[in-house]
């Protein structure tokens, strides 16, 4: 492979040639910033650089490599940072115009163990005003738009995080999933995404939470194995995060070993599904079944019904909360913003005890589904890319839909706090990437994961470049 195609090379690809010194560091920090160069102006992926502080920690890790002593497994791989996590040595605008130009001087605690183990940081990833959108605009940054057609739509809140990784600029991507913020954008363009067990990452660090706990941190790239590679080192109990003791001893118990009982749920109810997707991940199921896994269709048997009406007020509550502490944030903010935070100041507290109880009731149920079943895949979105500078599709189907009409698939899977792992199945007619999720019961992350590198075998994605590639 030449040069300039070194941005093609997976991160378990780099690490293996830093390792027997056919690349270093520097010629890998070197391509991933010419091809940053080179496709970001069409993209505005990536809205932060740091390239001088960049190619420093890449010669130093080259130096490492000389010496046989890296840091972890991805010294010296480059990677890219979502703009709603806290970076210390750039500004996290969270697409807000109040922080476009403030910096904390911390690292969330995720980007912390990327960088203590040499990771090359090359900026931050665009995202939507308070990452609470499926779509990524915002009044600092402008659009982001999708490698595979600039015009539409990557999804969000991660748009900027799969539009980096999926053109190339960076094999990985430390991305943030609320309510399918990792799995539905990965899905719009051809990449793999892990959304952890709650706390599976410990967080320390932060932004204002808007949605409770459901905000989970995790790795976006273009193979299961680099997803697993950026899991692996920024996963582990730390003690600012207690919950993530459990997170760790969830993780330690046995999981099955032979062929898995999977549930296939094409669809939630009645709401609509766009038939290319579900031609798609039809099809990725028929690959699970030939794989030798017990694949049963049927419905979801959970009622999600409360949190269809509940997911959007949650939002609207977090909003008035952040907003009532820091008013300024509040008097920059869009209009749209501020609308919702004044209907979340009407809302009773009673709601949100009574939220917090169907929750707690959400993940004891789940508990109980995933002694009957090992694995539910359904889709990983309702609908294909749509114009970039729209927040969502008003239609699906043939159908009306509403801002989460494309999104009902992954909200849930936040809520009961499981791990679940997005993968591309077939493009649709047009070209465009679809995914399917696989979602595993509490801790069963590294199960999801031997899963998805198995069905990559037999489905491999990873040769699909976009056209701007």
């Amino acid at each position: 492979m030449t040069n300039d195609l070194l941005w093609q090379l997976p991160a378990t690809e780099l690490a293996r040639r830093f390792r027997d010194g056919s690349l270093t560091p520097l010629d890998a920090a070197r391509a991933s910033l010419a091809r940053l160069e080179a496709v970001n102006p069409a993209l505005n992926a990536v809205v932060l650089r740091r390239d001088a502080d960049c190619l420093r920690e890449a010669e130093a890790s080259t130096r490492r490599f000389a010496a046989g002593q890296p840091l972890s497994a991805i010294d010296g791989i480059p990677l890219t940072v979502k703009d709603s996590l806290y970076t210390a040595d750039l500004p996290t605008s969270w697409g807000c115009r109040a922080l476009a130009a403030r910096g904390t001087g911390e690292d969330e605690f995720a980007v912390g163990r990327a960088r203590a183990g040499g990771a090359l940081i090359l900026g931050k990833t665009n995202v939507p005003e308070f990452a609470l959108e499926g779509y990524t605009d915002n009044p600092v940054y402008g659009p982001t738009g999708n490698p595979w057609n600039t015009e539409l739509t990557p999804g969000g809140s991660s748009g900027g995080a799969v539009a980096a990784v999926a053109a190339g600029i960076g094999p990985l991507a430390i991305a943030q999933d609320g309510g399918g913020s990792i799995r539905r954008p990965v899905s719009h363009t051809g990449l793999v995404g892990l959304k952890p067990s709650l706390s599976a990452v410990p967080r320390q660090h932060v932004l204002p939470t808007l949605l409770l706990d459901f905000e989970i941190i995790g790795p976006i790239a273009r193979t299961v194995a680099d997803t697993r590679l950026l899991f692996g080192v920024m996963r582990g109990p730390a003690a600012v995060d207690r919950l993530s003791l459990a997170a760790a001893h969830a993780a330690s118990l046995p999981r099955p070993g032979g062929p898995l009982r999977v549930l296939y749920v094409e669809r939630l109810g009645d709401a609509p599904l766009d038939p290319q997707i579900a031609a798609s991940v039809s099809g990725g199921v028929a690959q699970l079944a030939a794989l030798g896994h017990h694949v049963e269709t049927g419905a979801l048997p959970l009622d999600l019904g409360f949190f269809a009406t509940a997911w959007p007020r949650i939002g609207q509550m977090g909003l008035a909360s952040m907003f009532d502490q820091h008013p300024d944030w509040e008097a920059q903010a869009s209009q749209k913003y501020r609308d919702m935070a004044a209907l979340g100041r009407a809302l009773p507290a009673t709601l949100l005890w009574q939220t917090m109880e169907r929750v707690w009731q959400l993940r004891r149920e789940t508990a109980a589904l995933f002694e009957r079943f090992d694995v539910i895949v359904m889709p990983s979105a309702a609908a294909l890319p749509w114009p970039k500078r729209e927040a969502f599709p008003p239609r699906i189907d043939g159908q009306d839909v509403g801002p989460r009409g494309h999104a009902i698939y992954t909200g849930w899977v936040n809520a009961a706090g499981l791990p679940a792992l997005a993968v591309p199945t077939a493009p649709s007619a047009e070209g465009l990437p679809i995914g399917m999720q696989m979602v595993g019961a509490y801790g069963s992350d590294d199960m999801l994961l031997d899963l998805g590198a198995a069905f990559e075998a037999v489905a491999p994605w990873a040769h699909r470049w976009p056209s701007l590639a």
